[in-house]
This record gives structure tokens, C-alpha cells and sequence, in this order.
């Protein structure tokens, strides 16, 4: 997948956004850094028009985490719009960040590494979040 195509602006908001970052963005950060899921993933990556909360260029995947002050509507415009540059999606709200880690882990990993045929699968993670679209 090309590097992604951003604005100067983008990237001063993309900084000030890693500067003052929410407890889950925090919580999810302690699970994919440092290469933990075998990928590296960068926090805060513009991306066109959009900066999203996490970006794992080898895999093509933009995680964005869902709290109280989303908007369902321009979350799907930026999904449709990332999806149809070629970017796989996953949404995670906060609550299960950081309440359900694991399976937040669980969920990554599968979407990262997905299993060979005839493998044993792991569950998904409650209530469907974490389901990946491409």
C-alpha cells in the first residue's frame, strides 16, 4: 500500500492529537506498540482527509476507536472513504478497549495474522465491534 497522501495541516493536527491523548487511545496504544502484534502501527496517522487514531501500514489497516463524542455519521463517511482507497477498517469503542483488552488483542491479531484453513477460530469480541471491512 502507497504512503498516505496528507495535508501540512493534517499533520500539525495529527501531533496535537498525540499530545493529549484519551484513556482508551492510551490502552490500545500499550497493545499494539513496540510491534506486539508482530506489525507496527503508528498513533494519530493523517490519511487524506482524515487523521486516523491508528494506522499499520504493512497490513493497509486504520483501527479507530468509537467513544461519547463520535458522530455515527461522519464516522461512516470516513470509513467509506478509507475503504474505498484500498484501507481495511476496524472500530473498537472505548468501553471495550478498555474494559475487554483482550479481546480487543484477540480481534487484531485474527485481522493481522488470520488463521489457516481448517484452524480452530477464536470468538469475536462482544457485541461485533472489532469487525474489519475492506
Amino acid at each position: 500500500m502507497p504512503a498516505p497522501r496528507y495535508s501540512k495541516d493534517n499533520l500539525a493536527f495529527a501531533k496535537l492529537l498525540r499530545q493529549d491523548s484519551m484513556p482508551a487511545e492510551r490502552a490500545l496504544w500499550d497493545i499494539v506498540r513496540a510491534g506486539k502484534l508482530g506489525a507496527r502501527f503508528r498513533r494519530q496517522q493523517p490519511i487524506g482527509p482524515f487523521v486516523a487514531d491508528f494506522y499499520c501500514a504493512a497490513a493497509g489497516l486504520v483501527v479507530e476507536l468509537d467513544g461519547k463524542g463520535h458522530d455515527a455519521e461522519s464516522d461512516a463517511r470516513r470509513s467509506d472513504w478509507l475503504v474505498a482507497q484500498g484501507y481495511c477498517m476496524m472500530r473498537f469503542t472505548n468501553g471495550l478497549v478498555l474494559n475487554n483488552p483482550h479481546d480487543v488483542y484477540l480481534a487484531l491479531t485474527a485481522a493481522l495474522h488470520p488463521p489457516h484453513p481448517g484452524a480452530a477460530r477464536h470468538p469475536s469480541p462482544s457485541g461485533g465491534e472489532g469487525k474489519m471491512s475492506h
